[in-house]
């Protein structure tokens, strides 16, 4: 189907022309007035009609029509590729549907408007809980300034800030020369615990102003080549290892690594369910309950929302104080990590991007990890 556009001095005439050109089954579609359309500065009425793509037009024509502009002509009139037409109609339908709320999230009261529609599709995309996607949808729509809801980039800007605002984020600060700190990591098998201490055990050692003593020990004695692999790093990096095969002998190590600044506990994963393991590392904890040992909940990123929250829930036994997240090389959804961080109220302290030693970590920084949701990757720096 085409469209095609006559002007007349009148309406009627408009119309009549139309008419007698392509017959009484012509579409009207618009009728306007259209101002200095003459060469004489007169003005005229447009009468835009819709035909069939087998119309043939008529042999005669008592008077001319007058086109001011065209972009292709059909016998003197104006002609619209109606298809084109179709297609746009088609494209801002599914602008308007991205910007619809998703029903599943049972939030009816919110409709995203068009200007948020790629933002919002990125937190579709980053599996972020929907929850606080709604609040955070409904607080930027009634707090981001008119003006600035035509401009893409202050979309964009005022969206990192919001997450800046909800990403818990405790800031690395090294210490001083006499100070001493135990971390302990604790979490899931396989989750990357091992490489990610000897990744930290060598910034502190070799990649930071002052280098600093750094001693490991491991309660690791259940997975197979565990101490192996630990006893590789610890002897590249000629760092003390001590090997702790029961709680007995856990105060004693420490006592052996007295002098070092950091010292670093590599201990056993086990699943969210085995609670016995679990409790094991508590028995080592009261051991040496006059020390104050830091502990950090290793978590993987490429695992769902509500399994963080489920594994969160076993491991928080143990007076969880940070977390680390590992694999962000292995997903493309970062949601996930905002939302569990946000909703644990508990700091990020690094992030592992691959396998690495020492490179591929990351100091905590809610910019790299917006920069990850944004860009639906892992943004290596």
């Amino acid at each position: 189907m085409n469209m095609l556009s006559f002007l007349g001095e009148t309406p009627t005439i408009a119309l009549a022309l139309a008419q007698k050109e392509c017959g009484e089954d012509a579409i009207v579609l618009s009728t306007k007035k259209v101002s200095n359309a003459l060469e004489n500065g007169q003005d005229m009425y447009e009468i835009v009609v819709a035909i069939e793509d087998n119309f043939k037009k008529k042999e005669t024509i008592e008077k001319p029509i007058v086109i001011k502009k065209s972009v292709g002509t059909y016998g003197g009139a104006k002609t619209y590729d109606f298809k084109e037409e179709i297609l746009k109609m088609q494209s801002a339908l599914e602008q308007v549907q991205k910007s619809l709320w998703n029903p599943k999230s049972q939030l009816y009261d919110l409709t995203i408007p068009p200007e948020f529609a790629s933002m919002y599709n990125i937190f579709e995309q980053n599996e972020f809980d929907a929850e606080m996607t709604y609040t955070i949808m409904k607080k930027t729509i009634k707090q981001l300034p008119l003006a600035f809801k035509s401009n893409p980039k202050k979309i964009d800007d005022f969206f990192r800030l919001i997450l800046r605002r909800v990403i818990p984020i405790k800031h690395e600060v090294p210490l001083r020369r006499f100070q001493r700190k135990v971390i302990m990591m604790v979490g899931p098998t396989g989750v990357g615990k091992t490489t990610t201490i000897s990744k930290l055990a060598a910034r502190y050692a070799y990649k930071l102003g002052q280098n600093y003593k750094v001693g490991v020990i491991t309660l690791d004695s259940y997975r197979v080549g565990a101490i192996e692999q630990l006893q590789a790093y610890t002897n590249i990096m000629r760092l003390p290892l001590e090997i702790v095969r029961n709680p007995e002998d856990f105060a004693e190590a420490l006592l052996r690594l007295k002098d070092c600044n950091y010292i670093f506990i590599d201990t056993a994963g086990s699943s969210q369910y085995d609670i016995d393991k679990i409790e094991l590392i508590n028995e080592y904890q009261k051991r040496v309950e006059e020390l104050n040992i830091e502990k950090i909940l290793v978590l993987p990123a490429n695992v769902k929302y509500s399994d963080l929250l489920e594994i969160y829930k076993t491991y928080s036994r143990l007076d969880i104080d940070y977390l680390t997240f590992t694999k962000l090389d292995e997903t493309k959804s970062f949601g996930n990590l905002i939302s569990f961080a946000y909703k644990t109220k508990k700091s990020i302290t690094y992030f592992s991007i691959g396998q690495n030693v020492p490179d591929d970590l990351i100091v905590s920084d809610s910019n790299f990890l917006i920069d990850c949701f944004m860009n639906n990757k892992c943004v290596r720096r």
